[in-house]
């Protein structure tokens, strides 16, 4: 863990952060579908069930996204084990990559679906979770990552 530790940091914060905002609108709200305005017409939190992907495409396909799930999660976490000393904003990157994929890999497993709850309304986009932001803010790691120089000996990431 010391060779990637943010990796790891970013891994496990956003997988507590994530399912404990998951139980938090399981438990505070009583029926699906349920909303409350934090900005009325433009950002709700509105209770959801998602048996699909990301934004929910493929709905239904939950059997075959738990196992999508794992496999992402083991493989990045051999990968931070195993593999060698990444940038910083890899670690990142990937890290919350791990964290999306497990908080939704783990409440696939455990309950076929996911919760969604952030619900922007101002541009009609489909309810999405903390998991699914944790992989997009992944993504934008690593494509910093990407057009990033090499780190030559003796410069610290």
């Amino acid at each position: 863990m010391k060779k990637n530790p943010f990796f790891w940091l970013a891994g496990i914060t956003g997988l507590i952060i994530d399912q404990i905002t998951k139980y938090w609108v399981a438990q505070s709200f009583s029926s699906l579908g349920q909303t409350v305005a934090i900005w009325s017409g433009v950002f709700h939190f509105t209770y959801v069930i998602n048996t699909g992907a990301a934004f929910s495409f493929f709905t239904g396909g939950a059997p075959w996204l738990r196992w999508l799930s794992l496999s992402v999660s083991l493989g990045l976490m051999a990968l931070a084990w195993w593999g060698g000393k990444m940038k910083r904003t890899e670690q990142l990157g990937y890290g919350f990559i791990l964290a999306g994929a497990l908080g939704n890999g783990i409440d696939r497993f455990l309950f076929g679906y996911v919760i969604d709850f952030l619900d922007f309304r101002l541009i009609q986009f489909p309810v999405f979770n903390l998991a699914d932001v944790f992989i997009n803010v992944g993504i934008f790691f690593l494509l910093i990552a990407s057009f990033s120089p090499s780190s030559s000996p003796g410069l610290k990431q």
